[in-house]
């Protein structure tokens, strides 16, 4: 197998738990589980960062995408 083949192969692998993360802590906010998602945010944002520093995705957007949605929890009414 060639190289690259094996590099998308594995690119791909590590896009698709991100967006599976992605999934889940934007489940965690539309139930309205501020705490759980607050919980679920570090591995969020450690794969982000992991996946930029093998260069999967690019460092700005990982740090794009941690924004956002930081902003998306805070935007969240604590519960009652």
């Amino acid at each position: 197998m060639r190289n690259s083949a094996r590099k998308r192969l594995q690119n791909n692998t590590i896009k698709s738990r991100l967006h599976t993360l992605a999934t889940s802590y934007a489940a965690l906010l539309s139930a309205g589980k501020k705490d759980e998602a607050l919980k679920a945010l570090p591995g969020l944002s450690s794969a982000l960062d992991k996946a930029a520093k093998t260069g999967v995705i690019h460092r700005a957007r990982a740090s794009r995408t941690k924004s956002r949605l930081r902003l998306r929890l805070n935007a969240l009414k604590p519960p009652v």
